[in-house]
């Protein structure tokens, strides 16, 4: 037996192998847009570790989810900027959009 197999079951879980239920989380603010077939949710959100930006995904019914802390949200907003003036600057090579 290899020496960390007996600190950590096959499960992969530390403790009972049961997995610990996520800290409560307060949403203090959140916004729904739908581009194309897409529907976005960004969720400001707290719970006992802090504040966060949840960004949800949908698309049929299938989510995917980011979490982002506060301490990087002015971070998003300088690249997402520098992302809009970039396309502004660019001419599309394909003919669809993405």
């Amino acid at each position: 037996m290899i020496s960390h197999e007996r600190r950590y079951p096959s499960n992969g879980f530390r403790n009972s192998g049961v997995p610990h239920p996520p800290p409560p989380e307060e949403t203090l603010r959140s916004e729904k847009f739908q581009v194309e077939r897409k529907v976005f949710v960004l969720s400001l959100k707290e719970n006992p570790r802090g504040r966060f930006l949840r960004i949800t995904e949908d698309v049929g019914g299938r989510r995917d989810h980011v979490i982002l802390p506060v301490s990087g949200l002015e971070d998003l907003r300088r690249v997402l900027d520098l992302m809009i003036q970039a396309d502004k600057e660019t001419p599309a090579k394909l003919t669809g959009e993405a």
